[in-house]
């Protein structure tokens, strides 16, 4: 086994099956506080930090957060799927995605791209939505907790060997969802590593 230690101390292992493990962190308002000052948005305090690698070249990675049909073969959670997605890839280009459930209950997203560096960040707008792109809170959807109506999604990745080292941050999670929210993204992470080649 090969352990990697990246700056900050995040920690990769990695077997010789070629299998990454991954790390996962999370914040809440209140251990911001503790740690630092906050963010200019207080809304956006709650975060969840996911650092996965990926066995694949680092183009693909993006073309699978960047292009729709790339997009649809991986988010979502696992048995949910993703009939529908569009991005205008570039800054100030807006997405709609839906995710659908095993019972068939559709969860749509909209957002807007505030951050278009190619192969090594995304910086986006995250909100619930209808599937026109309208807006809704996520008590629409039966969500628990206290949600802004927009969150915000940044995804650092760099090629390291021919694999992708990726970073995850999502901002705006209650606490009543952090850790559903994180088991839905490691999920969402694993169709991407065996859907994307």
């Amino acid at each position: 086994m090969t352990v990697t230690v990246f700056p900050g101390g995040v920690t990769f292992c990695k077997t010789s099956q070629n299998q990454f493990q991954m790390e996962t962190t999370t914040k809440t308002r209140e251990e911001k506080k503790q740690s630092g000052p906050g963010l200019q948005n207080p809304a956006l305090d709650n975060e969840i930090v996911i650092n996965r690698v990926f066995d694949i070249p680092v183009n693909k990675v993006w073309q699978a957060w960047t292009e729709a049909e790339y997009f649809k073969k991986w988010w979502g959670p696992k048995d949910y799927t993703c009939p529908f997605s569009k991005m205008e890839a570039k800054v100030g280009g807006k997405y709609l995605s839906c995710m659908r459930g095993p019972d068939g209950k559709e969860f749509w997203a909209t957002g807007v791209v505030k951050e278009f560096i190619p192969e090594k960040k995304l910086v986006v707008t995250d909100s619930f939505s209808d599937e026109k792109g309208n807006v809704k809170n996520a008590s629409e959807y039966g969500m628990p907790g206290d949600w802004p109506d927009e969150l915000l999604i940044t995804v650092t990745m760099e090629e390291i060997d021919g694999a992708t080292k990726l970073r995850l941050r999502h901002e705006g999670i209650p606490d009543e969802m952090r850790y559903e929210c994180i088991r839905g993204w490691n999920e969402s992470f694993d169709k991407l590593k065996n859907n994307i080649k």
